[in-house]
């Protein structure tokens, strides 16, 4: 596969988890400084590995909502919700990933994602 096709791929797979104007903004707030950035995302961790058969996208969406709760990135994790909700998970399966990750992350960081998921769940009407 050429980066052109795997770039397509992966606007495909990206639009599908995160939505059209998510993806339609990211790519049209892009400049000189991030365009690169865009690209690389795009190709990769959706051409690439969203891609990938290996698991089904609610369980790649749970893994991130942990990672993201572990790495405390607020932003990705209000995009990767959004994400996870379009991917089929619950707030009650959203919930025990957040449990989980209090005793293994710590639960400031897992706070802080419930405090995330609320208003992400409240825009969404969920």
């Amino acid at each position: 596969m050429n980066d052109t096709q795997r770039f397509e791929r992966g606007m495909a797979v990206r639009t599908e988890v995160l939505g059209s104007a998510h993806v339609e903004a990211s790519m049209r707030g892009a400049d000189d400084f991030s365009r690169e950035m865009q690209q690389l995302v795009t190709e990769y961790a959706w051409g690439e590995i969203w891609s990938r058969p290996g698991l089904a996208r609610r369980d790649r969406s749970l893994l991130n909502l942990a990672m993201l709760t572990a790495l405390n990135r607020p932003h990705e994790l209000r995009v990767h919700l959004r994400g996870a909700l379009n991917n089929g998970l619950s707030k009650d399966e959203i919930k025990e990933v957040f449990l989980q990750a209090a005793v293994y992350c710590g639960a400031p960081a897992a706070l802080d994602s419930v405090r995330v998921a609320r208003e992400v769940f409240a825009e969404m009407g969920v």
